[in-house]
């Protein structure tokens, strides 16, 4: 039950972080293209990477970190439905481009910041 309480602590502060940095960004950046979860994905990539390889290689975590900040945080807070569902809607509107330069851009974007959070997670 524990677990469930975790990664419920840490699903409810990843799902709020998302709201208010996708909210803050679309306010100051303007929403024709999604930079708000753009954003959040590739950072979220980043942060998987990083925790992941610091609680695998670097130190003896008890294992709720990984519950917490994989699991429930980061689950949260990345956002790959809204990614699908603005993409989709970029094409519906016409945006070939937009829609072409997410799909692209995220997935590139995201693996790099991955590989970059493990590497950092060495140096550390």
């Amino acid at each position: 039950m524990i677990n469930y309480l975790i990664i419920g602590v840490g699903g409810f502060i990843g799902a709020i972080t998302r709201y208010a940095l996708a909210t803050w960004i679309g306010q100051n950046w303007g929403r024709s293209f999604p930079l708000g979860t753009f954003i959040i994905n590739v950072s979220g990539s980043f942060l998987i990477g990083l925790i992941m390889s610091l609680l695998t290689d670097k130190f003896t975590a008890n294992p709720y970190w990984r519950l917490l900040l994989v699991v429930g945080f980061l689950g949260a807070y990345t956002t790959f439905s809204t990614f699908e569902y603005e993409t989709g809607t970029l094409l519906k509107d016409g945006e070939l481009l937009y829609a072409a330069l997410n799909v692209v851009l995220s997935v590139l974007a995201g693996f790099i910041a991955l590989k970059m959070g493990e590497i950092i997670s060495k140096i550390i």
